[in-house]
């Protein structure tokens, strides 16, 4: 028996008005996963323990099997280890987004923050962005490291894990009032914008219509983690195919192999068919027992607010990932359990994460059901199929 997780990131959301009152989730056309949960068992799960932040970090720590009470210690230092930076046990790791702000006369702490990811800016150019800012503000205790996209990290010498704002949980505010209590770090920041606003990239983005990235945004501090292995932990041979640093460094944390996919770029148009077929491969021909297939496009389009495009991600992963995976998978004539479940919800109207309960998927190619339900968050709901403890789900996967 072979088993996968497809995680639609951010993917459920809330019934909204002009869908008459259906999610993204059920208004998409998904004829895969429409088809498998006539087979399947639905429900709901909570991935986000009752008190805790709902981030990408500590859902997806739960949905691979780690209780994020136990084992979260903050979302930057899981990244660095993705980034292979070598962390000292006195070390903080602080993420550094690359994100747009307000680009008026206004002092700083009175602009905007307009965009979290910067248009999702390539990773090219943020590293002549990055080197840009290393060369003015870069010193024996504040480094600077190249991520993916506009994702980056900070690692501070002998610093302290200080309360930090996510970007994305403040789009369109005024961000004074979340800027770092560290008057380090709230310095940098600001000294980022000037050596940002003019860039010869920026000004090459904005001709192009797109959004500069110009302002260092720091968040998710935290200390160096320590993670049990999975393999030894649930006697699977696991692989992580992502193209978010945070999941490819919680997959090294745990020792996982890590997949690395050409034009693989956690937006809506990334390279699907390569995560899909890197699966396959990691199942079928390289003696893996588990794969675990993430997908960032949902989330990022529940955080740009864009309804039609989370459909489209959503689509994209029902053909692209979901369709094609199972058609491989029947066509080897191997047996697997197949769970598809976001992390968290991002849903549209608040453009950031929640911590309610989100819907599963769990196929198994040996079983045969037949049920009238689809996979969407409502039916999911009225199934009361329930899980409560979202670190409990992989072994649910690995019970047959």
């Amino acid at each position: 028996m072979k088993y996968v997780v497809v995680l639609g990131d951010g993917m459920a959301d809330q019934p909204i008005e002009q869908l008459n009152g259906l999610t993204p989730l059920a208004a998409a056309k998904t004829p895969v996963m429409d088809r498998l949960s006539a087979l399947s068992e639905i429900g709901c799960v909570n991935t986000i323990p009752k008190g805790m932040n709902p981030g990408s970090d500590t859902a997806n720590l739960s949905v691979l099997g780690y209780d994020p009470v136990k084992y979260y210690s903050g979302r930057s230092p899981l990244e660095a280890l993705s980034i292979g930076i070598p962390m000292k046990d006195t070390d903080i790791a602080i993420r550094c987004n690359l994100v747009t702000i307000s680009d008026d006369d206004l002092p700083f702490e009175e602009k905007t923050i307009i965009d979290h990811s910067s248009s999702e800016i390539s990773t090219q150019d943020c590293a002549i962005l990055l080197d840009a800012v290393r060369a003015e503000l870069e010193t024996q205790t504040y480094r600077f490291y190249l991520g993916t996209s506009y994702r980056h990290c900070l690692i501070w010498d002998k610093g302290d894990v200080v309360d930090l704002t996510p970007p994305h949980d403040i789009l369109e505010r005024v961000i004074g009032a979340y800027l770092p209590e560290d008057m380090m770090l709230r310095e940098m920041m600001k000294k980022s914008y000037e050596i940002l606003k003019d860039h010869p990239v920026n000004v090459k983005r904005r001709e192009e219509g797109l959004n500069p990235a110009n302002c260092c945004w720091f968040w998710g501090a935290g200390t160096k983690p320590m993670l049990s292995s999975f393999q030894e932990k649930t006697g699977k041979k696991g692989i992580m195919i992502s193209a978010v640093d945070l999941l490819k460094g919680i997959a090294v944390g745990a020792g996982m192999e890590v997949a690395h996919i050409e034009g693989a770029n956690g937006g809506l148009h990334t390279n699907y068919e390569g995560k899909t077929d890197a699966a396959v491969q990691a199942l079928i021909q390289d003696g893996f027992d588990f794969a675990y297939i993430h997908i960032e496009a949902p989330d990022e389009m529940g955080h740009q607010g864009s309804l039609e495009r989370k459909i489209q991600a959503i689509e994209y992963l029902d053909e692209r990932v979901i369709g094609r995976l199972v058609k491989k998978l029947d066509e080897s004539g191997t047996d697997y359990r197949l769970l598809i479940m976001p992390d968290h919800p991002t849903p549209i109207c608040v453009r950031t994460h929640t911590s309610d309960p989100v819907p599963y998927l769990l196929y198994d190619s040996t079983s045969i059901g037949n049920h009238s339900w689809k996979y969407n968050e409502a039916e999911a709901e009225k199934s009361e199929n329930r899980h409560d403890k979202g670190y409990e789900m992989i072994d649910y996967l690995f019970s047959k």
